[in-house]
């Protein structure tokens, strides 16, 4: 009997042991950066289940559906992803959407990066120029924007008109099935400050000892441009890639602003997300708009993979 006693004695001291143990790490736990920051984004993360998440399973689900809103959806397998490959409008409207992501990206950054590099000097004011360089990004493709857009490029808008003054016919830079996408495309390249600021913060960063080395090996300013500056920011290059091609595919507002929806001349600017637009809320094939938006992803996807190999293979991070 004593032993038993003696036994329970253990296990309840045992046991408030393993208690005090506990309460302390619940303490440190609750007391840690990492805790306070899973509170902070708990939120975004409720918001992300409620209103992302959700959404997106329905989307997966209605890509195998005949759904036109108004009547039940009714299960039809694959045949919404094997009309996909015979229909015109879907190929002609993933060629114009490549064909503006190849146009616009590698404009933006080159444009964000030669800026990001002027607003690297030390100059007076160089502060009041970056605040003023990065106002369009403010603004962003609004509707306002796309309107403004559309004043300035019409066959007698401003552009034209200054062109006239100095005795130049101006195009018509809306109405041509060769230049429509390329106005387009330049509203989006003009919206160039955050990858701006991502490369003058990649600037900054770079050790001058490199430069200083450089300078001593005889290096010249376009030779230090070539081997220290763009390697020294080829990782945020590789972001800024990324980030602009994902948005590019995604443009919508500005395209379809401009021109109604119609896809501007000849289809010359009908991107995916129009076409995706029209099918589900024109058409209200639903169904079908869902499977485009899931090929929108593997489009994506896949661009962003062939984005990362060529990171691995041609950018170094040491």
């Amino acid at each position: 009997m004593g032993s038993g006693i003696h036994r329970n004695y253990c296990q309840l001291g045992l046991t408030k042991r393993v208690k005090t143990v506990r309460n302390r790490e619940l303490k440190k736990l609750i007391g840690s950066e990492a805790f306070v920051g899973y509170i902070l984004i708990l939120p975004w993360i409720i918001g992300l289940l409620m209103f992302q998440f959700g959404p997106i399973l329905q989307s997966f689900y209605l890509s195998f559906t005949k759904y036109n809103i108004l009547q039940p959806s009714r299960f039809t397998g694959l045949s919404n992803y094997r009309r996909i490959f015979s229909d015109l409008y879907f190929i002609r409207a993933s060629e114009v959407t490549f064909k503006y992501v190849l146009m616009t990206v590698p404009m933006k950054i080159i444009f964000a990066f030669i800026v990001a590099l002027v607003l690297n000097m030390k100059l007076k004011g160089i502060a009041l120029f970056r605040t003023i360089y990065y106002i369009p990004s403010i603004f962003g493709a609004s509707i306002a924007m796309s309107i403004l857009w559309k004043a300035l490029f019409i066959y007698n808008g401003m552009v034209n008109q200054l062109l006239g003054v100095i005795g130049v016919k101006g195009p018509s830079w809306l109405g041509s099935p060769s230049l429509a996408l390329f106005t387009i495309s330049m509203l989006n390249v003009w919206q160039f400050g955050s990858s701006m600021v991502i490369f003058l913060a990649g600037l900054k960063q770079i050790p001058t000892e490199l430069y200083e080395a450089a300078r001593v090996d005889g290096a010249g300013k376009f030779a230090c441009l070539l081997h220290v500056t763009i390697p020294g920011v080829a990782p945020l290059a590789t972001f800024n890639i990324l980030m602009q091609m994902i948005f590019a595919f995604q443009t919508f507002a500005a395209p379809y602003t401009i021109f109604d929806g119609t896809g501007g001349p000849l289809d010359s600017t009908l991107l995916y997300v129009i076409y995706l637009y029209r099918q589900g809320f024109k058409i209200f094939d639903m169904g079908y708009a869902s499977t485009l938006s899931w090929m929108l992803l593997c489009m994506i996807s896949v661009t962003a993979a062939l984005i990362y190999f060529l990171d691995k293979k041609f950018v170094n991070y040491d």
